[in-house]
């Protein structure tokens, strides 16, 4: 039986997480980022996988196979899937993780900056997929030869336009107003919904930055502290240029839901505050003094990963 007291702390956290959230679908804005892509693989078909099968005296519909369309190593082919990941990182490091697939929350007032970003990664693509063109009849070339009889013509397009693209949007995520019209009931039903999704995603940006910290801090601990030899690991800079980038991206994103969580961020930052990689290199008693109290740090964050109630999401006859 849940205590007078236990159920006020229950309810106290239940409304932290409405205040949270609330503030989250003030500040936030979804968005959504796809990719429209050239395949690099094809399933062999029926008759092919059964001549595949053949060679290990197998039954066809039992083996799984497919074949490599082009060589991705290729340069040109390599500076567009490049961009493709410089895309999805920047969308990651500027937004906030959403319950919905496919959708993420960045800041209102930062939308106009995100989408001149991703118009500069369209752009670069375009650039990208022009110089792939011009080398596509060769890569199609080779794949002919490498192929053998598994070469099909029509597995490659004639020409790449069209067939690369960065798509984005900003859908909305909020109960349908007509819907409060046409059925205030199921109009309820949906704000609840949406309520409870904000409420999901406030804990997944809690969990998304206590992971990501926790790592990097864990990284950097390992690379102060001496090899099984005694000696001093290989230090980058790396290693504080990106717990450096999270502090930026966590007081950007950071919407204050979590006040322990604040407190360890802090902790974390004032104990690098001042600390270049060259100093950490040179001095083995500032390594060993960053690498405790960062230990102390990571410590408090592995016991901060808590459950919190869930609210119970009431939905209608499907």
């Amino acid at each position: 039986m849940v205590s007078t007291l236990q159920q006020r702390a229950i309810e106290s956290q239940s409304t932290d997480t409405d205040v949270a959230s609330n503030q989250l679908r003030s500040r936030m804005a979804a968005m959504r980022l796809s990719f429209h892509w050239l395949g690099t693989r094809k399933s062999l078909n029926t008759e092919q996988k059964a001549r595949a099968a053949d060679a290990f005296d197998a039954e066809g519909k039992f083996l799984g196979a497919n074949k490599k369309l082009i060589d991705t190593s290729d340069a040109t082919f390599r500076q567009v899937t490049a961009i493709r990941t410089q895309a999805t990182a920047y969308y990651k490091s500027v937004s906030l993780p959403f319950p919905e697939p496919g959708i993420r929350l960045i800041r209102q007032d930062s939308i106009k900056k995100i989408d001149s970003a991703m118009q500069v990664f369209r752009d670069e693509l375009v650039v990208a997929v022009g110089q792939l063109e011009q080398h596509f009849a060769q890569l199609t070339q080779e794949a002919r030869c490498r192929l053998g009889d598994l070469f099909d013509p029509s597995d490659y397009p004639a020409s790449l336009d069209g067939t690369f693209a960065i798509e984005w949007s900003f859908p909305t995520v909020e109960a349908p107003e007509y819907l409060r019209r046409l059925n205030p009931t199921l109009y309820q039903q949906e704000c609840q919904r949406v309520q409870a999704q904000f409420d999901d995603a406030v804990r997944m940006a809690e969990t998304a930055f206590v992971e990501e910290l926790s790592k990097l801090i864990e990284h950097l601990a390992e690379r102060l502290t001496g090899a099984a030899d005694g000696q001093p690991r290989i230090f980058r800079d790396s290693a504080i240029g990106n717990v450096d980038e999270f502090f930026h991206r966590f007081r950007s994103l950071n919407i204050g839901s979590n006040e322990q969580l604040d407190v360890l961020v802090n902790q974390a930052q004032q104990i690098l505050a001042g600390v270049d990689p060259q100093s950490l290199r040179d001095r083995s008693d500032l390594r060993q003094s960053v690498a405790t109290n960062l230990s102390s740090v990571q410590a408090s964050l592995d016991g901060l990963m808590v459950d919190r109630p869930r609210r119970n999401i009431i939905r209608g006859p499907r």
